[in-house]
């Protein structure tokens, strides 16, 4: 059941939390992340929009394993992921990460490990497009650094 989706259209949250609420788990998790409206780069500059491509195909496989991973892990009923690409404005959403199981412990820790493994391991780009100026984003070492703390038990996260 597990639902992992790419698309340009935004997405409606209560839908998808209805989505998973039909499946009578004790406990539901539903990050939204949304565009910022200044550049990631540290410079604290407003941004125009956001520019986001990824590789077809490839970046449903890695969330695949990603989610997939998370499974092994916790016990949960469902996790969806949506993403999106194309062109974005600020306060647009960006992405979706739902998580429903039985208890709330797992759903929690289930979605956040989807979401940083999600910004280390999909193969999405941005840039951001700031007065006539275009920018490539790298990844951050803030993102490297919350996916590398899951590879420690669990004890010493």
């Amino acid at each position: 059941m597990t639902r992992i989706i790419i698309q340009q259209e935004d997405f409606d949250l209560h839908q998808e939390y209805q989505h998973l609420r039909q499946l009578g788990g004790g406990a539901i998790v539903v990050f939204t992340g949304l565009v910022r409206d200044f550049d990631q780069a540290g410079q604290g500059l407003p941004i125009d929009s956001l520019f986001l491509q990824h590789y077809p195909g490839m970046t449903e496989r890695l969330l695949g394993e990603v989610v997939d991973e998370a499974r092994s892990r916790w016990k949960l009923l469902d996790i969806t992921v949506i993403h999106r690409v194309g062109n974005l404005q600020p306060g647009d959403q960006i992405v979706l990460v739902g998580v429903c199981a039985h208890h709330r412990g797992d759903a929690f820790s289930a979605a956040e490990f989807v979401m940083d493994y999600l910004k280390t391991r999909a193969t999405l780009w941005k840039k951001t497009i700031s007065a006539g100026q275009e920018q490539w984003l790298d990844m951050k070492s803030s993102d490297r650094a919350a996916a590398e703390r899951w590879r420690k038990p669990d004890d010493e996260r």
